[in-house]
């Protein structure tokens, strides 16, 4: 198995290839416009540094969101672009679900993990997973406030972190069972890789040509500035 994996959620992009025996190449770049404009060379440098082509894979993987509308859009657009072209199935992986398993090995068994996506103003995309990754609380548009989460905060210690958990920070740091994470944790290929090998092996692809990221919320664009000539 040779499995390429992509990731531009967020601001940057990563690309993992992970084999048989784990983990191959791992490449991530955080710089403004780094989605669109590097994404093909991190591929091309993950594949041929790590001795193959790109004929060589047996599938390709995508963080499918939510996130950014344009990184989600680039993500997809190239993970679909390769399978056209070379023939293979593509694998979709949630973001969110994907960020969980960078950090849930690190806490107590008993502890809830909820990975944060900034979405402007007061909201951020959210779930909640337990340490084993499974699904508590779906994905969802979450509006913050004093008393969000407060039913899971009742009774269980829940680790928030991401880019949107700054925002719920000066809410719930008063709550002892809210675990905060200093460290700024990225999407990143490396862990969608890892899910997405479970995912070849269950043989759960999508569908190439109908396959669409998981904006989450649609995309909103700024009302036209200009004088319709009726009105003028």
């Amino acid at each position: 198995m040779l499995l390429l994996s992509i990731d531009t959620s967020t601001r940057g992009c990563s690309v993992a290839l992970h084999g048989d025996v784990g983990l191959l190449a791992n490449y991530e770049l955080y710089t403004d416009r780094s989605s669109s404009a590097m994404l093909t060379t991190l591929i091309s440098s993950a594949v041929e540094h790590a001795g193959y082509t790109l004929q060589d894979l047996d599938a390709v993987a995508v963080a499918k969101g939510p996130g950014s509308y344009t990184g989600l859009r680039v993500g997809v657009s190239t993970a679909k672009g390769l399978c056209y072209a070379l023939d293979k199935p593509l694998i979709a992986i949630n973001t969110l679900e994907a960020m969980a398993l960078q950090v849930n090995a690190f806490f107590p068994k008993d502890h809830l993990f909820c990975p944060m996506i900034d979405a402007r103003r007061m909201e951020v995309y959210s779930a909640v997973f337990d340490a084993e990754n499974n699904i508590v609380e779906p994905t969802k548009a979450v509006i913050l406030q004093e008393d969000s989460f407060g039913v899971l905060l009742e009774n269980n210690k829940v680790v928030f972190f991401g880019d949107g958990a700054a925002k719920c920070r000066p809410l719930f740091d008063h709550n002892p069972n809210a675990v905060f994470i200093s460290e700024d944790i990225k999407p990143s290929a490396r862990t969608v890789g890892k899910l997405a090998v479970i995912s070849f092996e269950k043989g759960e692809f999508e569908d190439v040509a109908t396959f669409e990221p998981f904006y989450l919320k649609d995309f909103m664009t700024p009302p036209s500035r200009k004088v319709s000539p009726a009105v003028q």
